[in-house]
């Protein structure tokens, strides 16, 4: 295949439309008519979580697709406005404004264009590698301790009281404080309606299918859950007279397609915003790239890390002048899409075609939309982010994966999503740093009969009393250079007939400044100790560096080619003249 020219690198649509055709329109104008069914109360839905006018959901599902389309790489991703990302874009433009105001509504639109710079400048230097400081059990501390965060705030909205918060005990204590008040008309609505949509996502397919739908029609019907609840109950509103009733309702919504808008200028606000903005750009990231490889994947098809950051800051942008807030790629979305039968990112502009239709004619419409289904929406949508197996498979794998997620759930419960991450990815990094500084390494001997090499601890192998052979299990840096001293000394202490040790390099894929230093360090104690080094299975890259120094002229022993070569020749170097000519079984 020929490599892609300059321009269409960074415009995939240049490449996938080439050999676009009716076949493939078709399939994308179906899975765009099933999104986009999916996506209208999502968006109501999700805005309302960011604390912003539900039409600002709908403002943010339309050219942020268009961009994607032209600039992203997965077919099959569907980008738009996501919870976590709007709880995150809540707790950042709350913290400079009030909701309701306009400046809380310039927050989230500067929040979304910050997004999309970083993303692209990312994305142009290729650094889509420094997602990888989010670990996936921080990431699934977060999205875990964010679902819970969601469904917490939106119960508020479910009984009909006020109430607020940050955290979690906040939220709980300002529930608890007002659950007296709660207004039994919208609790009618808002339980029927959770309970609805939590039967939707898996009993009305099967339901339908056995009453003899075919598959697709049953899917797509699904799919239309969350539209058939928010019918039910603006027919109720209507027919009850519910908004006398003290049923907070959503009101009017502008009708028509997204202004122009403009993010802040202000350095003073840009300032606050900027380390939030950089938040939502990684888990943004993280989450979307996961989602779009995932589906690659089961078509064997590829996406371009770094063309992601392109392709989400170009939506992020866009986002930003035409009055949306942060969006990136939807887990469900991006899986109905690739269920319902997308080929290209076409399918996402469709869409975008879609919603704006329903901005255009639809918001009429939804004048009479009870707030507490729009709240159902949410809590049904995000309870299946939280994860309840991943923490007891940790601690049982790996308790320092284990700590780093356990300290992002509950640091993300208690003071907030910006210091969540924050504190996973340092707790993520100090584990890394601590496991770097302790490596394994370990004695081995010779496996009889063969030429293999294990450790003496776990297997029922061959030594000889004069040779020491250990192997190192990590790269020699300044986190360990220290700790590589002090163990080979501590063992040859053990061993006082020792004459030679052999350091086994296999899986030291880098020496640095400070592991050479040790080395040297090594070699001398153990040189005026009577006591040969030698190293064996040196890879490449480390020998070629080695040779640029002094090191491998003062080395008291030999470089051997393999370990089996060494202990062979070292284990009969002046050996115990008692011993047989095969000096053990493992001897070849």
């Amino acid at each position: 295949m020929a490599e892609p020219t300059l321009l269409a690198r960074y415009l995939p649509v240049l490449q996938w439309g080439r050999t676009y055709n009716g076949s493939v329109l078709t399939n994308d104008l179906v899975a765009a008519v099933i999104v986009t069914i999916m996506l209208i109360p999502q968006s109501l839905a999700y805005a309302l979580l960011a604390g912003l006018p539900p039409v600002v959901g709908l403002y943010a599902s339309i050219l942020p697709l268009v961009a994607y389309a032209l600039f992203g790489t997965s077919r099959t991703l569907a980008v738009g406005p996501v919870a976590v990302l709007s709880l995150m874009t809540a707790s950042a433009a709350s913290a400079v404004a009030a909701q309701g105001t306009a400046e809380y509504v310039e927050a989230a639109i500067t929040l979304a264009a910050l997004s999309g710079i970083l993303l692209a400048v990312l994305g142009f230097l290729r650094l889509g590698f420094l997602a990888n400081l989010l670990s996936h059990p921080v990431i699934s501390g977060f999205i875990t301790a964010s679902g819970i965060l969601i469904a917490t705030s939106q119960i508020k909205h479910i009984l009909g009281i006020s109430g607020g918060g940050d955290n979690w005990p906040e939220m709980l204590g300002s529930l608890a404080s007002n659950i007296g008040l709660t207004n039994p008309w919208t609790l009618a609505i808002g339980i029927p309606a959770t309970l609805f949509l939590f039967w939707v996502r898996g009993g009305l397919k099967p339901a339908l299918l056995r009453i003899g739908l075919k598959s697709r029609a049953a899917d797509i019907a699904a799919k239309a859950g969350p539209v058939i609840a928010v019918a039910l109950t603006i027919l109720a509103v209507v027919m009850l007279d519910l908004a006398e009733k003290g049923v907070d309702l959503v009101g009017a919504i502008p009708q028509g397609l997204p202004p122009f808008a403009t993010p802040s200028t202000d350095m003073d606000l840009i300032a606050q915003l900027w380390v939030p903005a950089l938040l939502i750009s990684v888990i943004g990231f993280v989450e979307s790239v996961s989602v779009a490889q995932t589906l690659a994947a089961k078509r064997r098809q590829r996406i371009s890390p770094d063309q992601e950051l392109i392709g989400l800051g170009a939506s992020n942008i866009a986002s930003a002048f035409s009055g949306g807030y942060p969006v990136t790629g939807g887990f469900a979305r991006s899986v109905v899409n690739f269920d319902a039968g997308a080929e290209t990112p076409a399918a996402g502009a469709y869409t975008a075609i879609g919603i704006a239709l329903a901005s255009l004619f639809l918001t009429p419409l939804l004048f009479s939309l009870p707030i507490a289904t729009l709240a159902a929406t949410i809590i049904v949508a995000v309870l299946s982010l939280v994860d309840l197996k991943t923490p007891g498979q940790l601690w049982r794998y790996s308790k320092a994966d284990f700590a780093a997620h356990l300290a992002t759930i509950v640091t993300t419960l208690l003071a907030g999503v910006e210091l969540g991450v924050i504190t996973g990815v340092v707790v993520g990094l100090l584990l890394y740093l601590w496991r770097a500084s302790r490596p394994h390494a370990a004695i081995v001997g010779r496996v009889p009969e063969t030429e293999h090499f294990r450790n003496v601890e776990r297997h029922d192998v061959f030594t000889v009393p004069h040779v020491l052979s250990i192997r190192i299990d990590e790269s020699l840096t300044y986190l360990n250079a220290r700790w590589l001293e002090e163990y080979v000394l501590e063992r040859v202490a053990d061993q006082p007939e020792v004459r030679h040790v052999i350091l086994m390099c296999s899986a030291v894929n880098e020496v640095d400044a400070s592991g050479l230093e040790s080395l040297e360090a090594i070699n001398h104690r153990l040189s005026d100790s009577g006591i040969d080094l030698h190293l064996s299975e040196v890879k490449g890259p480390v020998m070629d560096r080695l040779k640029r120094t002094e090191f491998l002229e003062k080395i008291g022993g030999r470089v051997f080619l393999s370990q089996n070569r060494a202990f062979r020749e070292l284990s009969r170097d002046n050996a115990d003249p008692s011993l047989p000519d095969d000096i053990a079984r493992g001897l070849i």
